[in-house]
């Protein structure tokens, strides 16, 4: 298990729910679309009206269960061709996908001041979010640049990579 910490300069961070919502489970769907009593449930807590609003999915746990094993990929591919070390730490790609979802909006700089294989980087791209990734070991950097094909390196500049 990974503890992951998310940080924000100011007291009031753009985290909204709502960027990261989950599909509702199938008893939710039925109960939106039949009704319910209003009622004191056995958790001692009371359902009410307001209960029965459609918000478009559910809020996700605090846990992210995201498996990390994948033993070959794009990247994998692309560094041992290239002669390249693959970087041994990658988060799976779920990962910092949700971070950005949630705590970013489309246009919005992500930084990732470890990047390693720039997985945090290449997730922001996809979604629209400017990047700024630092990373010490120069390989590292050569291998995520493998992460972005050529289509991607020559539209418009939304990322950077820093040494």
């Amino acid at each position: 298990m990974t503890t992951l910490w998310w940080l924000s300069k100011t007291d009031s961070p753009n985290a909204d729910n709502r960027r990261v919502l989950k599909p509702y489970s199938p008893s939710m769907r039925r109960l939106l679309r039949d009704g319910y009593e209003t009622a004191r449930r056995p958790s001692q807590h009371d359902i009410g009206p307001h209960f029965r609003r459609d918000n478009g999915g559910a809020i996700p746990p605090n846990l992210l269960q995201v498996p990390n094993t994948r033993s070959s990929d794009e990247y994998f591919r692309r560094c041992r061709a290239a002669g390249l070390p693959i970087h041994p730490a990658r988060f799976p790609n779920p990962v910092p996908e949700f971070f950005i979802r949630f705590l970013t909006e489309p246009g919005q700089l992500v930084v990732d001041p470890f990047a390693g294989s720039n997985v945090t980087g290449f997730e922001a791209e996809k979604l629209g979010r400017r990047w700024l990734a630092i990373e010490l070991n120069a390989d590292y950097i050569a291998g995520s640049r493998l992460r972005f094909d050529e289509a991607a390196l020559s539209s418009a500049p939304l990322g950077s990579a820093a040494a």
